[in-house]
């Protein structure tokens, strides 16, 4: 292997080693163009020297060194588009936070079995159930503990369901995270599948975590488990937050793709 090609297969490594997780820093990428840049100069150095001393009677394969030149600016072109493409995360991450910030005071309806029971109101949950079906309602505290279970028949379609913190004993239980599991069979004794949906209020974001969590009831709840919200402006904003984020990720990985391609290829050649 000819000391050109070395550098190129440095080259390339690099690229691979730098390039191939999509949730890399704009710092990683940055030293990865960096370090293909540098080799690139050292190629085209040894390139110069091996043309300035090769045999007259076996001169280089100038189709093969021509390709390599060109699959090489192709790799940089592709790690600088890497690095644009961190940019862009950048500034979709702060939409989504800012996005995000905007459900605060709003009531939403949560993908999520868990409720909050408060002195002032009961746990409250929404069921759907495809079919009418008996269900065995099993209500459990944050530590595991069963708190309430009872037999409830439920019709076809979406019905809530309260649970004022009163156990199986009679005892008041304290206020806090409660969680229902849902156990139905159908009138031929068939199990029936109940979805379990919760409403809350949204008193924070938590920004320290990505993408962003709601908190509802003092739990965390990420942007996608929203169902709907009591506010139409907010709807259409979280339905453009959610196609931003698919066109971001389409592109993101076109160009991840099309990066692979281009180490294949120089590896080919190679």
């Amino acid at each position: 292997m000819s000391t050109s090609t070395t550098a190129i297969t440095n080259a390339a490594s690099a690229a691979t080693n730098n390039t191939t997780s999509t949730t890399g820093s704009s710092s990683s990428s940055a030293n990865s163009l960096n370090q293909i840049a540098g080799n690139f100069n050292e190629f085209l150095q040894l390139l110069t020297t091996q043309l300035q001393n090769q045999d007259p009677l076996d001169p280089l394969d100038t189709n093969q060194f021509t390709q390599e030149l060109v699959e090489f600016s192709s790799v940089e072109q592709q790690v600088d588009t890497n690095s644009n493409l961190q940019t862009l995360i950048s500034l979709q991450q702060t939409s989504e936070a800012t996005s995000a910030m905007q459900f605060i005071g709003s009531t939403v309806t949560l993908n999520g079995a868990t409720a909050t029971l408060s002195s002032s109101s009961p746990a409250t949950w929404s069921l759907n159930s495809p079919s009418p079906a008996t269900a065995k309602v099993t209500i459990t505290s944050a530590t595991g503990q069963v708190a309430y279970s009872r037999t409830v028949s439920l019709n076809s379609g979406t019905q809530s369901y309260s649970w004022n913190g009163q156990g199986n004993n009679g005892v008041t239980w304290p206020a806090g995270q409660y969680t229902l599991a849902v156990s139905a069979t159908g009138a031929n004794g068939q199990p029936v599948t109940v979805s379990t949906r919760t409403q809350g209020t949204v008193s924070g974001v938590d920004l320290s975590q990505n993408p962003p969590q709601l908190i509802v009831g003092g739990q965390d709840y990420a942007i996608s488990a929203v169902q709907s919200i009591n506010n139409s402006n907010l709807t259409t904003s979280l339905g453009s937050l959610n196609s931003s984020l698919s066109n971001l990720n389409s592109s993101l990985s076109s160009s991840l793709n099309s990066l692979n391609s281009s180490l294949s290829t120089l590896n080919q050649l190679l």
